[in-house]
């Protein structure tokens, strides 16, 4: 599903929508470190699983490391974001948007003198968000534009077919309005998402209104 964003090549003036470069990895942990250096990825990485335990994230440091790792999983380049993501709920053509606390920021320093692979459950959990945070840098904590998020919820919702979804957006850490989708889950949890009774109700009664609507139509 990321790759339909990637191929959106999404670029106004409300900002750039990119994703990580990633690296699907099936099976054999010892292959690793060879399929990351032909890939050309950059360390640190970050590893999701494929399946279960998805909030289970592990950070890479080194290329050694790299076969402790258990897929199967995909390798994301880590991209610095000040540490707060933000997860965009849509539900057909409502669009919420709420701040998480995210994985810190991994200066040159620490990326060079660092090994080992760092294990960090739920980063993403309701637990963290990030909404009543008093003290969050205010170019980290802006949320994205709406324009920007109306345009790429309507282009997923036709390339992808779905109008239950989630993205998972970061803001690259020292821009303003360069974003990159990190994952999208389909028909994710909404009991995280402030307000998600109305919302959800909403949705369900304008598909019975379009339903009646159709039926009312004239046959061709």
């Amino acid at each position: 599903m990321l790759q339909d964003v990637a191929d959106l090549k999404m670029s106004d003036s409300y900002g750039k929508v990119c994703v990580p470069r990633q690296l699907v990895i099936e099976d054999d942990p010892s292959s690793i470190p060879a399929a990351v250096s032909n890939a050309q990825l950059r360390l640190p990485l970050v590893a999701k699983p494929l399946v279960a335990k998805s909030h289970e994230l592990s950070l890479a440091y080194d290329k050694l490391s790299l076969q402790k790792l258990e897929p199967p999983l995909v390798l994301q380049e880590f991209i610095n974001h000040g540490g707060v993501m933000f997860k965009v709920y849509i539900v057909g053509e409502a669009i919420k948007v709420v701040r998480r606390f995210s994985l810190p920021d991994v200066g040159r320093r620490e990326a060079s003198k660092s090994c080992g692979v760092f294990r960090f459950p739920r980063v993403s959990s309701a637990a963290a968000s990030a909404d009543d945070a008093e003290d969050l840098d205010p170019s980290v904590a802006e949320l994205p534009p709406r324009p920007l998020l109306e345009r790429l919820a309507r282009e997923l919702r036709r390339r992808l077919g779905l109008r239950l979804f989630n993205l998972d957006i970061i803001r690259e850490h020292g821009t303003k309005d360069r974003y990159y989708v990190i994952d999208i889950n389909y028909f994710p949890g909404y009991g995280k998402m402030p307000e998600y009774e109305h919302i959800f109700t909403d949705f369900l009664l304008s598909l019975v209104k379009h339903k009646v609507l159709l039926l009312k139509l004239p046959a061709q």
